[in-house]
């Protein structure tokens, strides 16, 4: 009997440790690699890449080569260095975009899930802008302002805090009929320590899920604008302004629009395998199953 159980205890240690972890998880563990090489490229930018703005008419719509890894674009500026720089639009756009928009969310779900007269105004409003088509809304917020980076994040984000507010008020409306929290409202807590304490934890494990969309719908929506001409100045390199510019000379020069857009599809693919990921662990009954 002792020697049976020393033999097992490695074995459930092994069960926990990273690499039984890594196995029930590969899709976060996937995600987070390609998530973590593109943070990387994007801080090291200056030291792979060389100016994005920078050009030399001598160049112009020069193929892939050993000189110039992803080609050149019209203007002669360097495809590689663009992309690389665009990451860092991107990932600006789509982590600032789901901060603001979780913040906010969560604030405003809270509070009407818990306050019925806060309820029955604030989400009359949110209804209506989720009527709005999200990226109309974006293209008429940033034609009302001068367009620049910080318009698009703000732009990008007031169409997607509806979406979380409804999606936290629904946790909060369930979690508030709870018996513990009648019990605590019976006992003289005073709301926002019940809300803090007892609430707030229960709508973590979707709102991270939740917050991980919306990063890669506002990446997805920053390159639609830019694409239109809508989005962030021209002067700017992101992979949707590359896309844009790069149109014209798809047939013969196809590779100013395949790289970025290479790029923009992993990204958001990795985001998304991250989310799915987190569901299937945060969700208890997911869980359960696997």
């Amino acid at each position: 009997m002792a020697t049976t159980t020393v033999a097992a205890a490695p074995r459930m240690r092994s069960r926990k440790g990273p690499i039984a972890w890594v196995r029930r998880n590969p899709t976060i563990t996937v995600g987070a690699i390609i998530l973590a090489t593109l943070v990387v490229l994007a801080f090291i930018a200056p030291l792979i890449a060389e100016d994005p703005l920078s050009f030399e008419p001598t160049n112009r719509l020069k193929r892939p080569s050993e000189t110039f890894w992803f080609g050149t674009d019209q203007f002669g500026r360097d495809v590689y260095s663009r992309v690389v720089y665009g990451t860092r639009i991107s990932l600006a756009v789509g982590i600032s975009v789901a901060i603001l928009a979780t913040v906010v969310g969560l604030t405003i779900g809270v509070l009407c899930g818990f306050y019925k007269r806060v309820d029955a105004i604030v989400m009359r409003i949110m209804d209506g802008l989720m009527s709005i088509p999200s990226i109309l809304l974006a293209i008429a917020l940033i034609t009302l302002m001068k367009a620049s980076l910080t318009i698009v994040i703000i732009a990008i984000t007031i169409p997607e805090v509806p979406r979380v507010v409804r999606l936290v008020r629904s946790v909060v409306l369930s979690v508030r009929e709870m018996p513990y929290i009648e019990a605590a409202v019976a006992s003289g807590t005073r709301n926002l320590v019940i809300m803090w304490r007892h609430i707030l934890p229960n709508t973590l494990a979707p709102l991270i899920v939740q917050a991980t969309y919306v990063c890669a719908s506002a990446i997805l929506t920053e390159a639609g604008l830019s694409f239109l001409g809508a989005g962030t100045p021209p002067e700017i390199p992101s992979w949707g302004n590359i896309i844009s510019q790069g149109r014209t000379f798809f047939q013969i020069s196809p590779w100013i629009i395949f790289f970025p857009g290479v790029c923009l599809a992993i990204t958001v693919l990795a985001i998304n395998l991250v989310g799915d990921g987190l569901r299937d662990t945060l969700d208890p009954r997911i869980a359960r199953r696997m």
